[in-house]
């Protein structure tokens, strides 16, 4: 549907700008309270890749106060081992069925699927995303934040919106924060990109890639990651110097049989969808100015290890919502205290995601890397306190 200026409502409690996952778990938080709501997006339409392809059981815990859990488990593979691999060497495993969470396992599910459900929880909520509408500026004031948009294709109509606040959930480059003043923070590139597929392959191929598993092969090349989802593909990701654009089936079969063994020549049947990316890592300043708060990647950006990113960004969302809920009945220190607590949890998780990068992407030492590894993976502490790290039950 597309937008024009008279459609856009100009007096809001709530202004969220970005519907991806974050956006659109905040607007579902939100409408539940009752606030009036804008929901803007500066895509005209809503993406059909998997990108994001695991919920965590925290995530799925947020989810479930916005009714949308047991839809997403239910269209989910869920899985509850995770295994670190030196080629065909198991070197531990972490299991999640004897978390503390009524989801104990790994619900991989595609993150447009996600998508789809929040948006349909939306609509059922009564609310509805504006696409092809552009932040241009902000100004904050005392009692509320003044948001000029205009939608995409029609200059000069632009609507000023008075929103009492606005969640950034633009993006790693968001508008939103930087008309906010709020520094990025730092955001470095590794040496190393990755290509990432979603991939049919073969029944041979498919025997070294069971489906009751996520598995992390370790290579002198690099790593490689195979998780299956929900219609019998696999998301594979792994880091290459120099990861194509546009992967095609050549490239992941090149990947698989190379870093994974009993795998043969031509494995991979079809590319789903594919792509290539670097890793970043940073956190902004802050997370809350005057009426803007910041959420998922406009916040925090970091490697995919883990796959916490998107997981991340939703309980930041839910949490935003919760928190402006609380200011709005008059307790505005609610803001602050959900930023500091958000902003700690970003840095933690930037900090776990750089380590399990640094360690899985090493190159030289690799040796030691398969003995230390061994070693550490020997001990249930370090196995148990890493998996309530990826679930996001770790402050239990």
């Amino acid at each position: 549907m597309s937008t024009t200026a008279t459609d856009i409502p100009t007096e809001v409690d709530v202004l969220v700008v970005g519907a991806g996952p974050v956006g659109l778990s905040a607007a579902c938080a939100l409408l539940q309270s009752g606030l009036r709501l804008l929901v803007v997006d500066e895509q005209m339409s809503v993406h059909h890749t998997s990108r994001a392809a695991v919920v965590h059981p925290r995530t799925l815990e947020a989810l479930a106060t916005i009714d949308v859990a047991e839809a997403v488990v239910g269209r989910a593979h869920c899985i509850n081992t995770f295994e670190v691999r030196d080629r065909d060497r198991t070197l531990f495993q972490l299991v999640f069925d004897d978390l503390p969470s009524p989801y104990s396992f790994i619900a991989m599910i595609p993150q447009d699927v996600t998508e789809q459900i929040l948006a349909e929880r939306l609509e059922a909520l009564g609310g509805r995303v504006f696409r092809g509408v552009a932040v241009r500026s902000l100004t904050d004031g005392p009692d509320a934040a003044s948001v000029l948009v205009e939608p995409v294709g029609t200059p000069g109509a632009v609507v000023e919106v008075r929103a009492r606040y606005v969640i950034g959930a633009d993006g790693a480059h968001s508008t939103v924060r930087s008309c906010a003043g709020i520094d990025a923070g730092t955001a470095d590139a590794a040496a190393e990109s990755f290509l990432l597929a979603d991939v049919t392959v073969s029944e041979q191929a498919r025997t070294a890639l069971p489906d009751d598993r996520v598995l992390l092969f370790l290579d002198r090349a690099g790593i490689l990651v195979s998780a299956p989802l929900p219609d019998g593909s696999h998301r594979i990701v792994a880091a290459t110097d120099r990861a194509p654009a546009a992967p095609d089936a050549d490239d992941v079969s090149r990947f698989l049989t190379d870093r994974v063994p009993g795998i043969s020549a031509d494995p991979v049947r079809a590319v789903r969808w594919g792509s290539r990316f670097r890793v970043h890592h940073g956190v902004a300043a802050s997370l809350h100015r005057g009426h803007v708060l910041l959420a998922g990647d406009a916040a925090h950006v970091h490697s995919p290890a883990g796959g916490q990113g998107m997981n991340l960004g939703i309980r930041d969302a839910i949490g935003a919502a919760a928190a402006i809920q609380d200011a709005l009945a008059g307790n505005p220190g609610a803001l602050d205290v959900w930023a500091q607590t958000h902003r700690r949890l970003a840095v933690h998780v930037v900090g776990l995601a750089t380590r399990l990068t640094r360690v899985a992407t090493l190159r030289r030492g690799r040796g030691l890397r398969t003995v230390l590894l061994t070693l550490i993976g020997r001990s249930a502490r370090f196995r148990r306190r890493l998996a309530l790290d990826l679930a996001g039950l770790a402050d239990r």
